[in-house]
C-alpha cells in the first residue's frame, strides 16, 4: 500500500510514494519519457512476460503490473493525476471514483497490437505468437473444418457376420475447382475487409459506472474471415464449395451389427475457403434372418421333431450361416432341450478367430389328432406301463399267422421274416374281465407288434425291446 507523508510548503500537499516500485520504473523510463518510449517500453516487455509464453512463476503478475502501468501512462488524464498524487489518486477521489483505472491486461495487450503500432506490424503480424490464437482468439479467423456427414447403410445378414466390401454414392461439398475454394472470380482477388482491417473482430468499447467495458465479435461484413469478395465465383456462386455424387469403397469388417458406426477420413463436407475436409459417418442396419436370430456373438434357431424321434433319437438338417449342417438328436430328447453347434456363431469384432456359438432350441411336436391305429398303439403301450408283471414270450407259428391274419399282406412281409429269423418279443397278459380267450389274446397282440413296425419302422425293435 501507498503510504502518504503530508508536508505543508505553501498550502500545497506532497505526496510520496513507499518502498512499491512506481509505473515508471515498472517499465524502465523516465518520468519525462514520450509517449513512443513508453510504447517502445511495454511492447518489449509484454511480450516478454505474456503467459503464453513465459512460464516462469512470477510472469503473470508482472505481466499484470507491466499493463497497468501502461494504461495510465498512456493516457494524456491518467498520467497528469498519477505523477501529481500517485497511484492513490486514481483510486481515490481524482479519476472521479477511479472507475476507468485497472482494466483487463489482456484487453489492453489486444489492443495495443490490434491497432496501437500500425496494425498488427509491431508484432510481425503476430505470426511467431501463432496469429493471436493464444490472446483470446483475436485477429482473422482460421481454416475451418469441413462438417462431418453421415450415411446409412443396410446390410444383409451374412455381410454383418462375415464382413463384406461395399460401393455406394454419398453426397458431399468439394473445394471448387474454378475457384480454388477462394469464392472469388478468376481473375479477381479477394479485398481486406474495411470494417475490421483483417482482423476478422471488430470490438466495441463502452463506459458505464463501473469502468470501461469491451466486447469483442465477429465481424458482420466478412463473417470473420477478414477479407471480402469484389466478383464472385459463377460456379460456386463465392461459396467456394460445390455439391458433387461420389463413389465411396468401403470395407466392412466381420462381426459388424445394427447401430455400428464406421468413419471414413476425409470423405466430409470440404471446409470453408480451403479449410480441411470433415469426415463420414457410415451407420450401419442389418437385416434380419427368418431363421436364425443372433444375441452378440451366438447365434440361436430353433427345430421341430416328432414325438417318435424324440424318443429313439435322429440326425436333421439345420441352416447355420455357414450352410446346411447335420445335427444329432439324441435319444430322449426332451421339449425345449438345447443342443449347441461350437464356433459356427459370429466372429469377434476386430478378432475374426474368436466365434460365438449356434443353439438349437428342440420342440417335440405332440399329434393333436392321431390315427385310429397310433391311438391304439399308444392305448396298448400305456397299458404294458401300467402293468406290473412283463415277460417276454417266444414267437410261434400260431403267434405269426394271427399277426398275418391282422394286417395286410403288404404290411407285414418284413415283420414275418424277421419273426423267422429271430421271434418277434410278445407280452404275457391276464385275461379280461369278460373272459378273453388265450388263443384271441395271442391274436391280438400279433397285431399289436405289426401295425407297431408299419408305424414306427426301425423303432419297433427298439421299443419291443424294452417291453
Amino acid at each position: 500500500m501507498m503510504q502518504k507523508e503530508k508536508q505543508r510548503h505553501g498550502g500545497r500537499t506532497k505526496v510520496s510514494r513507499g518502498a512499491r516500485a512506481d509505473f515508471y520504473q515498472t517499465l524502465g523510463v523516465s518520468k519525462s519519457a514520450s509517449k513512443a518510449e513508453i510504447k517502445s517500453a511495454y511492447r518489449k516487455l509484454a511480450r516478454q512476460y505474456h503467459p503464453d509464453v513465459n512460464k516462469q512463476p512470477g510472469a503473470e503478475q508482472k505481466f499484470k503490473d507491466i499493463s497497468n502501468a501502461y494504461e495510465v501512462l498512456s493516457d494524456d488524464e491518467k498520467r497528469p493525476v498519477y505523477d501529481q498524487y500517485g497511484e492513490a489518486g486514481l483510486k481515490g477521489g481524482g479519476m472521479g471514483g477511479g472507475g476507468a483505472y485497472g482494466a483487463d491486461p489482456m484487453s489492453i495487450f489486444e489492443q495495443f497490437f490490434r491497432g496501437g503500432m500500425g496494425g498488427m506490424g509491431g508484432m510481425g503480424g503476430m505470426g511467431g505468437m501463432g496469429g493471436m490464437g493464444g490472446f483470446g482468439g483475436m485477429g482473422r479467423r482460421q481454416p475451418v473444418k469441413g462438417e462431418d456427414i453421415r450415411f446409412d447403410l443396410k446390410l444383409d445378414f451374412l455381410a454383418a457376420v462375415f464382413g463384406a466390401d461395399r460401393e455406394f454414392e454419398a453426397q458431399h461439398l468439394e473445394q471448387c475447382g474454378s475457384c480454388d475454394g477462394t469464392g472469388a472470380r478468376g481473375g479477381s482477388s479477394r479485398k481486406t475487409c474495411s470494417t475490421c482491417g483483417g482482423q476478422g473482430q471488430v470490438i466495441t468499447t463502452s463506459q458505464t459506472p463501473f469502468g470501461v467495458f469491451q466486447q469483442v465479435a465477429t465481424c458482420p461484413t466478412c463473417s470473420g474471415e477478414g477479407e471480402v469478395i469484389s466478383e464472385f465465383c459463377r460456379k460456386c456462386g463465392g461459396e467456394g464449395r460445390i455439391r458433387v455424387k461420389k463413389t465411396i469403397k468401403l470395407k466392412i469388417p466381420a462381426g459388424v451389427q445394427s447401430g455400428s458406426t464406421l468413419r471414413v477420413r476425409g470423405e466430409g463436407n470440404a471446409g470453408p475457403r480451403g479449410g480441411p475436409a470433415g469426415d463420414l459417418y457410415v451407420y450401419l442396419s442389418v437385416q434380419d434372418d427368418p431363421d436364425i436370430t443372433r444375441e452378440g456373438q451366438d447365434l440361436f434357431s430353433r427345430i421341430s421333431i416328432s414325438y417318435i424321434e424324440a424318443i429313439l433319437g435322429t440326425v436333421v438338417t439345420v441352416k447355420t450361416v455357414e450352410g446346411v449342417k447335420q445335427l444329432q438328436i439324441p435319444s430322449g430328447t426332451q421339449p425345449g432341450d438345447t443342443l449347441m453347434m461350437s464356433k459356427l456363431g459370429v466372429p469377434a469384432l476386430g478378432n475374426p478367430r474368436q466365434r460365438g456359438n449356434h443353439y438349437f432350441s428342440v420342440k417335440v411336436g405332440i399329434p393333436t389328432k392321431p390315427s385310429a391305429n397310433e391311438l391304439s398303439l399308444i392305448e396298448e403301450l400305456a397299458e404294458l406301463q401300467r402293468g406290473g408283471g412283463r415277460r417276454r414270450v417266444k414267437a410261434t407259428p400260431a403267434r405269426a399267422a394271427a399277426s398275418t391274419s391282422a394286417t395286410s399282406t403288404a404290411s407285414t412281409s418284413t415283420p414275418s421274416s424277421t419273426s423267422s429269423k429271430r421271434g418277434t418279443p410278445g407280452v404275457t397278459r391276464e385275461s379280461s374281465a369278460g373272459g378273453k380267450p388265450r388263443a384271441q389274446e395271442k391274436k391280438e397282440e400279433g397285431g399289436l407288434w405289426g401295425t407297431i413296425k408299419n408305424v414306427i419302422g426301425s423303432g419297433a425293435k427298439w421299443l419291443s425291446d424294452r417291453l
